[in-house]
């Protein structure tokens, strides 16, 4: 059987259902915080509750060979607290490892970690991407606890013989997506002009929802993926400007661009305290796939066009 922590959330309630549906085993087992769901046939849950680094996971490990941990504190607006970053070590550090280490003594024989790639850096020179050899880079506490459970994984991987995988995705779209991508959505369905037609020369990678799981279904079997770190994007680096566009073509909303100088954007950014928002609008993150590529024989079933169309649908209902 395999077990997917964190099937509340964005990504794993579209991936327990992908799994099932792909019928690799006689359930798929759905680790939830809460029980308020209704699943299809071929999903077990099995209720968790909130994370912590004593959690007993033995009930939910039974007769399970393989895992998907999802579960973890998200990376949020930007914070000096220091009570926050204690929590994103609490969570994605302690728990991820107390949990590994359960799963090792249970008899898992392979763990994949979803991580980050904020664990590479946040930003890339157009042109010259991240890659998985690349020296992490972290500059905020998500991504400097997510690199700490890197490498907690690695150690547990080599103490108890379990196979870990890691993938490290940019940001994720797709049906029921939240956060900024949402908030462009709806600014886009209501035809409101943004000052965003002159970002045309960065580039960004992204990963639809659909060829993450489609990566995670390939890292939960093939030989080649045990003990590595992939990186993973839809293969289509995109500008802020085209990326507006496509997606107003697939909400069927056309774009309304025009053109503001990075500099009065970035002064803009300063006055309103979002100069997190700033830099990824203007600024690049590129993604060097090809050894997942290569070692896993992988390429995303998805388009970006498609994927775009797909979470445009979801938001439309």
């Amino acid at each position: 059987m395999i077990l997917v922590t964190g099937a509340n959330g964005f990504v794993g309630k579209s991936l327990v259902h992908y799994l099932a549906s792909q019928k690799l085993a006689p359930c798929v087992v759905a680790a939830v915080r809460r029980d308020d769901l209704s699943w299809p046939e071929g999903i077990k849950p099995t209720l968790v509750g909130d994370l912590q680094a004593f959690t007993d996971w033995q009930n939910a490990l039974q007769g399970v060979n393989e895992v998907v941990h999802l579960a973890g504190l998200a990376h949020s607006k930007e914070t000096t607290n220091k009570h926050q970053h204690a929590e994103y070590f609490r969570i994605n550090v302690d728990c991820t490892s107390n949990f590994a280490l359960q799963a090792a003594k249970s008899g898992v024989k392979r763990f994949v970690y979803l991580s980050s790639i904020k664990v590479n850096g946040e930003s890339t020179i157009p042109g010259n991407p991240f890659t998985a050899q690349d020296i992490p880079s972290p500059e905020d506490i998500y991504g400097v606890s997510k690199f700490h459970a890197e490498l907690a994984l690695k150690q547990i991987a080599l103490d108890t013989g379990m196979e870990v995988v890691i993938i490290r995705p940019p940001l994720i779209y797709g049906p029921a997506v939240k956060a900024n991508f949402n908030t462009l959505m709806r600014l886009l369905s209501k035809g409101i002009p943004l000052p965003l037609a002159g970002i045309t020369n960065n580039r960004r990678s992204f990963v639809a929802l659909g060829n993450l799981n489609d990566l995670i279904l390939k890292c939960l079997s093939h030989p080649q993926a045990a003990n590595h770190t992939f990186l993973v994007s839809d293969g289509e680096d995109l500008s802020t400007a085209e990326l507006i566009t496509r997606l107003g073509i697939a909400l069927n909303r056309p774009a309304h661009l025009f053109d503001v100088s990075e500099k009065i954007l970035e002064w803009g950014a300063s006055l309103t305290n979002t100069g997190s928002v700033f830099k990824r609008l203007c600024g690049s993150l590129q993604i060097d796939m090809n050894i997942t590529q290569k070692l896993l024989n992988w390429h995303p079933p998805l388009t970006v066009d498609r994927g775009l169309k797909l979470t445009a649908e979801s938001f439309r209902l």
